[in-house]
């Protein structure tokens, strides 16, 4: 239906009334804490403060690729964030992010504690840091960081745009879900494109560019985002659904979809994590053993 109301912005903005939808409550045009709560510290140097949102995924299942592979530097304690309690205000979350958004990262190796806010800069933190899932040759690396770029500036398109007018906004409206349809299924062709002559997104390596676009558009595509899948005709993204499903299968990224997770099937769920031993025997004998 298209929204014949007519709608004349004022001469200056004021936030009068909550704009409503899903995340309503939280949505407000200040920055800063709300009220005063420190963040818990773990045993482990590497501080996650997170939700199991696709933001929040990337990270962890990051940190689990790299344990996978034998570095016990990465292991890490994951705090959970609700950001429908609104804990991304409190004081100590606004400490470690100014922005408010999950995920947020203090890594407790330095002399002084390091903050690392948004996501794609921890990906980019932990990569150099470890010196994995990044090339050093210089054209990979340029490509690599090209395709996190790319992330980090369409997905705000699909989620903010697309998933809020087709899944959260409190009123359907044609316009701006055919606008931003049209983007998501633009991103796709993309993405289907350059993976239809290379395995990863990069190019015949597996990076934290492939990390961060899989945690969203290889969970849109495998149908875990605003129950989408068929309304954007995501079968016909043959090469996007090839690579999602390959990653899919990776034990490390079965893992990290769980930490932080509050929703979906209990036994995918791990709210808190602080060990490898906290992913349970059922889990493990499901996804693999971590290494």
């Amino acid at each position: 239906m298209t929204d014949t109301s007519a709608y004349t912005p004022p001469k200056v903005w004021t936030w009068e009334t909550e704009s409503g939808g899903t995340f309503a409550s939280i949505n407000r045009p200040i920055a800063g804490p709300t009220h005063d709560k420190d963040l818990p510290v773990g045993k482990h140097p590497l501080q996650l403060y997170s939700l199991a949102t696709p933001n929040g995924v990337k990270v962890t299942v990051l940190l689990e690729e790299l344990l996978a592979l034998g570095i016990k530097e990465a292991e890490y304690d994951a705090w959970l964030i609700k950001i429908g309690d609104g804990d991304q205000f409190g004081s100590g979350f606004v400490g470690a992010n100014p922005n408010s958004k999950i995920p947020a990262l203090v890594d407790h190796s330095f002399a002084e504690p390091q903050r690392v806010f948004e996501s794609g800069a921890i990906l980019l933190h932990l990569a150099e840091r470890f010196g994995k899932f990044m090339s050093t040759d210089p054209a990979a690396r340029a490509e690599t960081l090209s395709w996190l770029f790319w992330q980090m500036g369409s997905a705000p398109y699909l989620g903010g745009g697309f998933g809020h007018f087709y899944a959260y906004a409190p009123e359907k409206f044609e316009y701006p879900i055919n606008r931003f349809s049209m983007e998501a299924k633009r991103q796709l062709d993309v993405l289907d494109r350059q993976l239809a002559d290379h395995a990863f997104i990069a190019g015949d390596t597996y990076t934290i560019a492939d990390i961060a676009i899989w945690s969203w558009y290889g969970q849109l595509v495998l149908g875990r985002l605003y129950d989408a899948a068929e309304f954007l005709d995501v079968e016909s993204y043959e090469n996007v659904l090839r690579w999602a499903k390959a990653i899919d299968a990776r034990p490390a990224v079965q893992r990290g979809r769980m930490v932080n997770r509050t929703f979906g099937e209990p036994e995918l769920q791990l709210h808190e994590r602080h060990d490898a031993d906290d992913f349970d025997t059922q889990t493990q004998d499901k996804i693999g053993d971590p290494a």
